[in-house]
């Protein structure tokens, strides 16, 4: 029997206004409960701009407490529960005075707070400094029981790691969500001469639905955003919704703020689980020591 879930993705350029990006992604996720979506996803961090582009301790002023108490948390409960629908969202945690973390809420269709998600992978890369804002994530790799669906949540560089898809996935995720900020970097208004990254950015995670049997779901940032060095990231958008087979079923623009939606058949997930082993009944579980090790030498 199918099981229909609508799911829908939050695609927008962001303001140094903090309130104004907060209200606009009201506004977006409450559109995309009018039409139809049952799951709604925000991109990384959405409350501000991408900051990790420079190293600065007063953008340390950006994050909060995270718990069901906390202002943005009770906003967000009394929104998913007036439209009845699941709210992921993206945001800055302060857990205490220098220790923060890159963290996701999951909030289900009853507006009750069901946790948090700490990213893992913590880049440090040029206008990527994440690894000074970030404390990496200690929770480990979490599912949501939500409404709708079994809901697991990575964030953004964890994208690029099989095995935090894999854990996810071993813990019942029907679909995996991945709030994001990617795009090409801009020194001195040059962009450097790498043009294939935004494929094998979606590829792998292509790959992550394949190998895992289940959806995945990408929610990124679009528009350029500029720096105080006069650097700055050309977000490249084109969020989309890939199914256990890979293939991309929706994918929104590269350059234009967008509300994805797409519906999506969970009934999907078992059928293709139960037919191609290689999920998990043919995996060898006793000859992957090595990948507890850093390298193998």
């Amino acid at each position: 029997m199918e099981r229909m879930v609508n799911i829908g993705l939050i695609q927008m350029s962001s303001s140094a206004d903090v309130e104004k990006n907060f209200n606009k992604t009201v506004s977006c996720i409450r559109e995309a409960a009018r039409r139809g979506a049952n799951i709604v996803c925000t991109q990384e961090l959405f409350k501000s701009r991408y900051f990790c582009q420079v190293t600065d301790s007063s953008l340390f002023s950006l994050a909060e407490k995270i718990d069901e108490h906390s202002g943005t948390i009770k906003t967000l409960c009394e929104l998913a529960a007036g439209l009845e629908i699941v709210i992921i969202a993206s945001l800055f945690e302060k857990r205490a005075t220098g220790l923060y973390h890159n963290t996701a809420v999951v909030i289900d269709a009853d507006g009750s707070y069901l946790g948090k998600y700490r990213k893992m992978h913590i880049p440090d890369d040029p206008l990527f400094y994440e690894k000074f804002y970030f404390t990496p994530g200690d929770l480990g790799y979490k599912v949501f029981r939500t409404r709708y669906a079994e809901v697991g949540v990575l964030i953004c560089w964890d994208q690029w790691f099989p095995e935090a898809a894999r854990l996810t996935a071993m813990q019942g995720a029907e679909i995996i969500f991945y709030p994001t900020a990617i795009g090409f970097p801009r020194f001195e208004g040059v962009r450097p001469g790498i043009t294939d990254d935004h494929d094998a950015w979606e590829i792998v995670q292509r790959g992550h639905a394949v190998a895992n049997g289940c959806y995945v779901a990408t929610a990124n940032r679009v528009a350029f955003e500029e720096n105080s060095t006069g650097s700055g990231i050309d977000f490249w958008g084109q969020s989309f919704i890939a199914n256990p087979d890979g293939d991309v079923l929706k994918r929104a623009s590269a350059d234009s703020e967008e509300i994805l939606s797409c519906p999506v058949d969970l009934s999907f997930v078992e059928q293709v689980r139960d037919g191609q082993m290689f999920p998990f009944r043919d995996r060898r579980v006793d000859s992957y020591s090595g990948l507890t090790k850093l390298y193998l030498d």
